[in-house]
């Protein structure tokens, strides 16, 4: 293992600690001030004192108490002062000895090297819920094609569509 991965590994931890002991000056002290956060809700966090100001609020209410536990799965370096590194980790409530598989979660985040050492610039939280692909014959599969001939037969084109 490098000394750039122990460190990246650290700044895990310390991650984890800082939830952990609910303290969001220490949490946002893991980020760069630029930081993009997005929750597994799909909530979107912008610079370091959006992110805290949540964390702040999350951990003296609806988290107080819970602790951060899970672990790094893999770090890769793209370029020498960036790292892409995907770990898990669940809320422990309070009042749980064990964690519920249904609050496991994978993040992705961008580690990147500044002047007080390797920070995450990006966080992105997702729940592990796999979904089983359907076959291209199946059911599932086979409405869908359906669908989309109506559909093209009917006019509907995407450009219609928007969010």
């Amino acid at each position: 293992m490098t000394t750039d991965d122990r460190q990246i590994r650290n700044l895990f931890a310390r991650l984890m600690q800082a939830w952990t002991d609910n303290d969001a000056t220490a949490y946002g002290a893991c980020f760069t001030d630029d930081c993009d956060y997005v929750s597994y809700d799909g909530t979107r966090a912008i610079g370091r004192a959006d992110m805290q100001h949540a964390h702040d609020q999350l951990f003296r209410g609806v988290l107080a108490g819970s602790a951060l536990v899970g672990e790094v799965e893999s770090i890769r370096h793209p370029a020498p002062d960036v790292a892409i590194i995907h770990g898990t980790a669940s809320v422990l409530m309070p009042w749980r000895s064990k964690l519920p598989k249904r609050r496991l979660s994978r993040q992705t985040l961008v580690a990147v090297r500044t002047d007080r050492g390797w920070l995450f610039s990006a966080l992105h939280n997702g729940r592990v819920r796999p979904v089983r692909i359907p076959a291209p014959e199946s059911m599932p599969s086979r409405m869908a094609q359906i669908m989309g001939r109506v559909a093209r037969r009917a006019g509907v084109r995407r450009a219609d569509v928007s969010i």
